[in-house]
């Protein structure tokens, strides 16, 4: 097979440097670590030849259902095409959500292929229901087959595989809606500061994330999309991630260079469609300033977290969809506007800081509303009242202000009646989803040290043969520096939590004092261990302390270590669309 006939789609005109073929001319490589280098390395990226001849390879690879849509399949449904033109372009599914095909420099024509393999595969595929990546995968797959039916079962394939915990193309709006609550799970753990800038300039910035695919799968150039391709063929659907995330960095430091760093007040914020047409914009002119290298440079720069635990987050969010009844296409609630500032009253914190505090918690309560459980004005002094009208509600937020007027918090993850296990131990539970938080004297966000630091876990199956070992904290909010793991007893039912991601089983920690998240007996609550406590409360609810602790490897979260408390509310999360039913 010569190099041309991989390239009959291509108009090479429009390919400048790959026009030119260089480099390697073959691959003999079986060992999975040395490809994944290879394919990051851009081995086969300069020999079009090559790379369609690796892509080949990969892709037979891909484990998938017994009965696969193959080549001979599309031939007989639509005929050998080859040397023929179509007449008329036939119309795209509903499915890809107004996604047009990206020319990619391919030839005008090669537009109508694209539309005729997309047409077979949506009648070959029925269960696919929404699918917005398919225009672009498949022009891209395009560029690379010898013919249509190739590239039809080249695509096949990718709906096709079954490989448990592989996943590939999103085919549902379920599957998709998680992908983008979960990218801003990981845009706001691993690009902080461009988070904060979507945050502080969009009006919703679930619409903006939405738009996180396409980025990578529509507006990148030919170039940088195919070097893209490389590895995605390789890792899978975390590269889409990683990419993405790299984009929204790059973002951030144009608009940073061009003097945007001055943040909008509430009124001044733009529309979101202004604002990810302002991203599209920036990605689709990327290659003058940042080279494919660059970008991916940047992307595997970025210390996510296995790709175990990223299934865990994209899991609990498409349950968290589903319990809200959100399975098809429909209008979301814009996450700012679950927060109404006409209705939201607090004596600790204004309505703009809570919505800032709203921006940090995870995606899959972007649709909840706050819900005042119990304030010391209200319901008194007491820890036993305490939990009396906490208990039941999962997360929750606890905030504090001072008599000295500092205002400080915690996002906690799990329900407080899980404190109950231990007895009157004082024994810590909860996930890495925690965090803490100062508001006055300026604001800051605290997260799970092993969030900024994955060297101090890898992750592991968790041990469920084994009874856990339950770990009884220290009283009085001092801290042990015993270094063994504290496991976290299993729920009767995982299946009913919501909250699986970063739980302390699923990691092999080096330190017990990096899970300390939180604990309460009838004496205290307590957020953060480990050499001291990021919040002690007493059992009057009333003095306090603050301390650096290793969980949260935060200052203390107060102007004084030790202060007494003038205000204490905690926060649920209220669904806004069951409400409104």
């Amino acid at each position: 097979m010569t190099e041309e006939d991989y390239g009959c789609f291509v108009d090479w005109t429009q390919m400048g440097d790959l026009a030119n073929s260089s480099g390697p001319s073959k691959l003999d490589v079986k060992d999975p670590l040395e490809l994944k280098k290879l394919a990051r390395q851009g081995h086969w990226a300069k020999n079009h030849k090559l790379r369609a001849q690796v892509y080949q390879q990969l892709i037979k690879a891909i484990p998938c259902r017994t009965v696969t849509p193959d080549a001979e399949v599309y031939r007989d449904l639509m005929g050998d095409s080859t040397g023929k033109k179509a007449s008329s372009i036939i119309p795209l599914p509903d499915f890809v959500d107004g996604s047009a095909v990206p020319h990619y420099c391919l030839k005008a024509d090669a537009v109508t292929t694209v539309h005729r393999v997309i047409s077979c595969l949506a009648g070959q595929f029925p269960d696919i229901s929404h699918c917005p990546a398919l225009p672009a995968i498949t022009a891209l797959l395009l560029h690379f087959s010898a013919d249509e039916a190739q590239c039809f079962e080249n695509i096949s394939r990718l709906l096709a595989c079954n490989e448990p915990g592989r996943r590939l193309v999103d085919q549902t709006f379920l599957a998709y809606e998680s992908s983008c609550m979960t990218f801003g799970d990981l845009a706001n753990k691993y690009c902080p500061a461009a988070h904060k800038l979507i945050v502080a300039t969009a009006q919703d910035v679930v619409e903006v994330y939405s738009g996180w695919q396409r980025w990578v799968l529509g507006d990148l150039p030919f170039s940088h999309v195919a070097r893209v391709l490389d590895v995605f063929l390789v890792e899978g659907y975390k590269v889409l991630y990683r990419v993405a995330l790299a984009l929204l960095k790059f973002y951030r430091k144009q608009k940073a260079g061009a003097g945007a760093g001055a943040q909008p007040s509430e009124g001044q914020k733009q529309d979101s469609s202004e604002v990810k047409a302002e991203i599209q914009a920036f990605v689709k002119a990327i290659d003058s300033s940042i080279t494919p290298d660059k970008l991916l440079e940047k992307a595997f720069s970025i210390r996510l977290f296995s790709r175990k635990e990223i299934t865990l987050l994209q899991l609990a969010n498409e349950k968290s969809l589903q319990q809200k009844g959100i399975t098809v296409k429909q209008k979301r609630r814009n996450v700012q506007l679950a927060l109404n500032p006409d209705t939201f009253s607090s004596e600790v914190v204004s309505a703009k800081e809570m919505r800032d505090i709203w921006s940090w918690i995870p995606e899959r309560f972007a649709l909840c509303e706050p819900q005042l459980l119990f304030t010391t004005s209200t319901h008194g002094c007491s820890l036993n009242r305490f939990y009396a009208h906490v208990e039941g509600y999962e997360p929750t937020l606890l905030l504090i202000r001072t008599c000295e007027a500092d205002v400080c918090g915690a996002f906690l993850s799990t329900d407080w009646e899980e404190r109950k296990r231990g007895g009157n131990k004082l024994s810590f539970f909860g996930t890495g989803e925690c965090f803490v938080f100062r508001l006055k004297p300026e604001m800051e966000r605290y997260e799970w040290v092993v969030i900024r630091h994955p060297e101090l876990a890898s992750s592991i199956k968790a041990q469920s043969s084994e009874d856990p070992a339950e770990y009884e904290a220290p009283t009085d909010g001092q801290s042990s520096d015993d270094n063994s793991l504290p496991v976290e007893r299993p729920a009767a039912d995982p299946s009913n939590r919501l909250s699986p991601f970063l739980s302390a089983r699923h990691f092999n920690l080096n330190s017990r004092n990096t899970s300390m998240f939180m604990a309460g007996n009838v004496d205290s609550i307590i957020v953060g261990g480990g050499e001291g406590n990021a919040l002690y409360i007493d059992g009057e609810l009333n003095h306090g302390r603050t301390a650096r602790c290793t969980t949260f490897d935060n200052p203390p979260l107060c102007s004084t270590e030790s202060f007494q408390v003038a205000l204490l509310e905690v926060w649920g999360f209220q669904d806004a669309m069951a409400s409104d039913r």
